[in-house]
C-alpha cells in the first residue's frame, strides 16, 4: 500500500535530520494553531517505520482533539490540583536517585523555573507549572501512548524509538512536541475513559502543535554532555 504523506509545514522552512534532532526540544507552550488530521497521521505513518522485534510493532496510540481532549484535560487538570495524584502503574524514575542523573534533574528543573521567574521555595506556582502538564500544555492535539501489558522490556525499547521517530517528524512539520510521564498516575483512569481493552496500558503521552515562540519556557537551553563523557572507545577487550 502506498502511504501518500502530505508536504511539511510551508510556513517553516524544510529541515534536515540533523537539524530535526538538533532543534528538537520539550515545548510547554503551543499556539491555539489546529494541526490537520493529515498531518498527525503522516506523523504517525514515518513514527511507525522504527523498528520493532521481530516486526511486532507494540505501540498504539490514541489521538486527542477537540472536546474529548478538553474533557480529559480539564479532569485530570482538576484531580490533581485538588490532590488527587492517581497511582503510578509503573516506574518511570530510579526508586533511588544518584549522580550524575540527580544534579542534571535539579538543573533543568531549577532553568525551567528561572525562565517563568518562579523563585526557590514558591511550592504554589511549581504546582501550577507542573499542573500545565495535564493541559497537554494547551496543545491542539494530545497523543496517549498504549502498549500490551504482556509485553517485555524489548517492547519497551521499541516503543521509545517509535516516541523519538514522532518527535522528529513532528520538526519536519514544522511542529513541536513534550513527551510527558507526568500522565503516568492517571494512567487507569485514563485508559477507562478512553475505553481501552484491560490488556492495553498507557505508557505515556505527548503533547503536539505549533510551539509559541514567545513564552519563556520554550527559550531556555538544555546541556547534553557530549559523547567524549559517555562513550568508551574500546581499544582492546581485558
Amino acid at each position: 500500500m502506498t502511504v501518500t504523506v502530505p508536504p511539511p509545514d510551508t510556513t517553516a522552512a524544510p529541515v534536515s535530520a540533523v537539524e530535526a534532532i538538533r532543534s528538537r526540544r520539550a515545548v510547554r507552550a503551543f499556539l491555539p494553531t489546529p494541526v490537520p488530521d493529515a498531518t498527525v497521521e503522516a506523523i504517525l505513518d514515518l513514527s511507525a517505520r522504527a523498528p520493532s522485534g521481530s516486526n511486532i510493532q507494540p505501540w498504539g496510540v490514541q489521538v486527542l482533539r477537540g472536546a474529548p481532549l478538553a474533557a480529559l484535560t480539564q479532569e485530570l487538570h482538576g484531580r490533581f490540583l485538588a490532590g488527587d495524584l492517581g497511582a503510578e502503574e509503573y516506574a518511570y524514575y530510579p526508586r533511588q536517585w544518584r549522580e550524575p542523573h540527580l544534579s542534571r534533574r535539579r538543573k533543568v528543573g531549577w532553568d525551567l523555573y528561572g525562565a517563568l521567574g518562579i523563585a526557590k521555595g514558591d511550592a504554589e506556582r511549581m504546582r501550577q507549572q507542573h499542573a500545565r502538564n495535564f493541559l497537554f500544555f494547551d496543545a491542539p492535539v494530545g497523543l496517549v501512548v498504549t502498549m500490551g501489558r504482556d509485553l517485555e522490556r524489548g517492547s519497551w525499547l521499541d516503543c521509545g524509538m517509535f516516541l523519538e521517530n514522532i518527535m522528529i517528524a513532528a520538526r519536519a512539520f514544522g511542529l513541536g512536541t513534550c513527551p510527558q510521564a507526568a500522565f503516568n498516575g492517571y494512567g487507569r483512569l485514563m485508559a477507562e475513559r478512553l475505553a481501552l481493552p484491560d490488556t492495553e496500558m498507557v505508557v505515556c503521552c505527548m503533547a503536539l502543535g505549533h510551539p509559541d515562540p514567545d513564552a519563556p519556557e520554550n527559550t531556555f537551553p538544555t546541556e547534553r554532555e557530549p559523547a567524549r563523557g559517555f562513550a568508551r572507545f574500546v581499544e582492546a577487550l581485558a
